[in-house]
């Protein structure tokens, strides 16, 4: 008899719909990493923050980019999805793009904070402000990342300095990348009188404003996830090719 292989089962399983996730849901699924598969938030952080770099390099590859330089800003919010957007960063860094990093108000917990020291030892420069003119950005920067406000945000309690960044977003001439929500959206009727991104990069699996996304390009971001969360919260993620860690919806 054939042994069967250790990803037989999801390999063999029919094809499903993708499930889009309601806040819950996604709160769910972070809980069930932190605590039963005992992951920690800044490894969560770390895999997220890899993989929307990997999105972003595979949507505009260094050589693609308009300018001479391969410039880039990343705007981040002070909770969780701003520090997967320092993580993003510095990998993009590493990666061998010039990113610039605004981050209007840091954070106070100790472990964002270490993101963002790591990201000041890799000589990634912060802008103090955000010009509010937006050819100024358009002129100094191929794409901006938008990882300001994540699941957990309300868009009707936003506030300053939010408002204002979020304002500049909505006008910027050059790509717009959105890490998991774009910031503004409601993440379960995708509501939104917010920015309008040209590429969406889903982590863990795609949030139900996802379905009102009407840019080029909607990655996904979940391949670490173990096949029993998968299951249980019935994801049915797309395949992923090779070794990449983002697929392409």
């Amino acid at each position: 008899m054939e042994k069967a292989g250790c990803n037989s089962s999801h390999g063999k399983r029919e094809i499903q719909p993708l499930h889009y996730l309601s806040r819950e849901e996604a709160e769910a699924i972070e809980k069930e990493l932190l605590e039963e598969f005992r992951f920690g938030q800044q490894q969560l952080i770390e895999i997220w923050g890899h993989a929307c770099a990997m999105a972003v390099a595979k949507v505009f590859p260094l050589r693609s980019l308009a300018k001479k330089q391969p410039t880039l800003l990343v705007v981040c919010g002070c909770e969780q999805n701003g520090a997967i957007g320092l993580a993003c960063a510095r990998h993009l860094r590493v990666f061998e793009y010039e990113p610039t990093i605004y981050y209007p108000k840091r954070s106070s917990n100790p472990l964002y904070r270490d993101f963002t020291t790591q990201c000041e030892k890799m000589d990634i420069p912060f802008l103090s402000y955000l010009p509010t003119e937006v050819q100024l950005i358009s002129d100094a920067y191929n794409l901006v990342i938008d990882a300001v406000l994540g699941v957990e945000a309300n868009p009707a309690e936003v506030a300053e300095p939010y408002i204002s960044v979020l304002a500049t977003l909505k006008q910027i001439r050059v790509p717009l990348v959105s890490l998991d929500v774009p910031s503004g959206w409601d993440v379960e009727s995708g509501s939104s009188e917010g920015i309008s991104p040209d590429v969406l990069v889903s982590l863990a699996a795609p949030k139900q404003c996802a379905t009102r996304f009407m840019g080029k390009h909607h990655l996904v971001a979940g391949r670490f996830l173990p096949y029993d969360v998968q299951k249980k919260f019935e994801l049915n993620l797309p395949e992923y090719t090779g070794t990449e860690c983002v697929v392409s919806l």
